[in-house]
């Protein structure tokens, strides 16, 4: 006989919600399924360890299946099965008392709907006209029943002979959605969601090559690592055994630096293992790397909220029943438990880095290339990892040494302390283009830093903030006389008429560069020091280089790169200009300038040395040099 009724949802707005419900991500209804036939099964060998069972587990593999002629999919388990009346309680009457309520308060936002209710089997309807459930109960003579709805709330149920306990769900999927009965398409959904599931998932048969092509075998496929590394114990583990783990997480990746075991059972449960990668530059490449799982199942690879942003940087696994989800299982929800999750999870990473660098210096130094960026990262965006890390960030200078923060001010007070108590650290971000103001710098006895990566210009301006009366200036901002200034500097003995000339003479023999300016500045450096020197304001080239990140920060990247000539007034050479021009005027000073050739050759020296010789103006002082050269033979 066969029983007829409605599914205990009083509106009919239900399954238009189910079909509309995150159509982008219809995909996790094998997800659930699976995930709903391992429960089964699990439940089933829970109840035969407690003795309440006393059949034959024997093979417990769950199987999928596709007939792409009968147009299905079958997900078939061994598992604890149902009963008419089970399936009367947990199939029929998927409503609680206030479902109808929520659904129609909710129908325009099916994000908030599906699950809520446990509705995971119903994901089968996004994909399916019609769905079949064909179950039989472990428990001692029961019957099997045959459950079938064509996504409308009426639905049938039968009685039917079946071989064995279990459920098989059989989809029969909708004319838009033929495409989820393709073999790869199946195998990709599976490798995603179901890649390390508690129990076997099996789809096919195994293939071996024979006679130039591949043979089906007797042998079940079976496509899931029922105990990946971390449901294991650590004390289990070999190093191996987590090198192996990434591989199968990270097929083509550069093996990674090291990794952290996360085992935690209070306040919440959660393990896992994260990887540091090797990372030197591009962040948003390196990103959504972590695989969120929820007892072992895959929930999404976009952990922003359950990491702090920085960790994201990082690689690996976190599994956890107590992250709250809603029902896809793939938005997460803000509460304290995630807070707590992620608060833990930055405190096991400053934990194992402190470690390491206490305990393996070495080893932590010739890792600190990839390191670097990771927790600078870190220290940026979170106050707390600040505060752990700085006792192990580390500076590099030029000739490859390595230093804590503290260290360094060690080394440098003595030497690189201005006249106002500031410690001033000189740095390059690229040591071939500024090797003049380097080797400048150097003469004067300065050490030199390495700030070449990504994130080191919003980095130095953090440790402005943090460290004491310290400054960071890049090492061509300023000539080396001056970039510390130890004394008052010397006084500039110049008339305003001498210094307007001496700048119109200047500026009309360089080159025109786009979005780039030039002023003049006059200082009194010295005779033996170069004529004129080309630098570049600290503050207004770092906002532009931190507006490259920062999109709040734009309108600094739309202004032109500013330069100061710096002219030793001091310089014989300098000197002798503005002696021959003091007297001219203003429309004889650019002919003055245009025949002036020691003047072209210190200003192409100037650009020259700072890289920005270029094009016509590179090619006319190369062929001057010729010149000059044929001239002095």
């Amino acid at each position: 006989m066969t029983q007829k009724g409605k599914i205990g949802v009083t509106t009919d707005n239900i399954f238009p919600i189910i079909k509309k419900f995150l159509y982008s991500d219809h995909e996790i209804f094998l997800r659930e399924l699976v995930s709903n036939a391992v429960d089964a099964t699990q439940k089933l060998k829970t109840i035969a360890s407690m003795g309440d069972f006393k059949g034959e587990l024997g093979d417990l593999t769950i199987h999928i299946y596709i007939d792409k002629e009968a147009g299905t999919i079958t997900i078939s388990d061994r598992g604890i099965g149902m009963t008419a009346d089970e399936i009367d309680k947990y199939i029929n009457e998927i409503a609680l008392s206030s479902a109808n309520d929520f659904l129609d308060k909710y129908k325009d936002n099916a994000h908030a709907i599906i699950g809520h209710f446990g509705l995971g089997f119903y994901s089968a309807f996004m994909v399916s006209k019609k769905v079949e459930i064909i179950t039989q109960s472990y428990q001692e003579n029961s019957q099997a029943v045959k459950w079938s709805c064509d996504g409308t709330p009426e639905y049938t149920i039968e009685k039917i002979e079946k071989e064995s306990r279990g459920t098989d769900i059989v989809l029969h999927i909708d004319d838009e959605n033929k495409d989820f009965l393709k073999k790869e398409k199946i195998e990709s959904l599976l490798n995603k969601y179901c890649k390390f599931l508690p129990i076997p998932i099996a789809f096919g048969k195994k293939q071996e090559w024979k006679e130039d092509k591949h043979v089906e075998t007797d042998e079940d496929n079976v496509i899931n690592n029922t105990t990946p590394a971390w449901t294991r114990k650590p004390t289990e583990l070999k190093d191996e055994d987590y090198m192996n783990f990434y591989r199968e997480l990270y097929p083509f990746a550069e093996e990674p630096l090291f990794w952290i075991y996360l085992n935690v059972d209070y306040p919440f449960a959660l393990t896992g293992i994260l990887y540091f990668p090797r990372i030197k530059s591009n962040i948003d490449l390196q990103r959504n790397k972590i695989q969120l799982y929820s007892n072992q199942v895959f929930v999404t690879d976009s952990v922003e909220g359950i990491v702090p942003e920085f960790l994201t940087l990082l690689h690996g696994v976190i599994d956890s029943p107590d992250i709250p989800l809603n029902v896809s299982r793939s938005y997460l929800q803000s509460d304290n438990n995630v807070k707590k999750i992620s608060n833990h999870i930055s405190k096991k990473v400053a934990d194992k880095l402190e470690e390491l660098f206490k305990k393996e210096r070495t080893q932590f130094e010739e890792k600190w290339d990839s390191l670097k960026l990771f927790i600078e990262y870190g220290m940026l965006s979170d106050e707390k990892f600040y505060d752990r890390a700085k006792g192990f960030a580390l500076v590099k200078n030029l000739d490859g040494k390595y230093f804590t923060l503290d260290e360094y001010k060690t080394l440098i007070k003595g030497n690189q302390t201005d006249k106002d108590g500031n410690l001033v650290y000189l740095y390059t971000n690229d040591k071939d283009e500024q090797y003049t103001h380097i080797d400048a710098a150097k003469e004067k006895g300065y050490d030199i830093l390495l700030m070449d990566g990504q994130l080191d210009v919003h980095w130095v301006g953090l440790l402005e903030q943090k460290l004491e009366k310290s400054r960071f200036i890049r090492v061509d901002s300023d000539t080396a006389e001056n970039i510390i200034v130890k004394e008052e500097s010397a006084k500039v003995d110049l008339t305003d008429k001498q210094k307007e000339n001496l700048e119109e003479v200047v500026k009309s023999q360089l080159p025109k560069i786009e979005k780039t300016e030039f002023s003049v500045d006059f200082k009194s450096l010295g005779k033996d020091v170069r004529p004129i020197q080309i630098t570049q304001n600290e503050f207004s080239r770092r906002m532009k280089e931190m507006s490259q990140m920062q999109p709040g920060m734009a309108f600094y990247g739309e202004m032109p790169d500013t330069y100061q000539i710096a002219l030793n007034i001091d310089s014989p050479i300098i000197a002798e200009i503005i002696s021959e021009t003091e007297t001219k005027e203003k429309e004889e000073l650019t002919q003055y300038a245009n025949e002036k050739k020691t003047l072209h050759q210190l200003i192409d020296l100037a650009l020259l040395s700072n890289g920005m010789l270029k094009g016509e103006a590179l090619s006319d002082f190369i062929k001057r040099n010729y010149e000059s050269l044929k001239e002095n033979k």
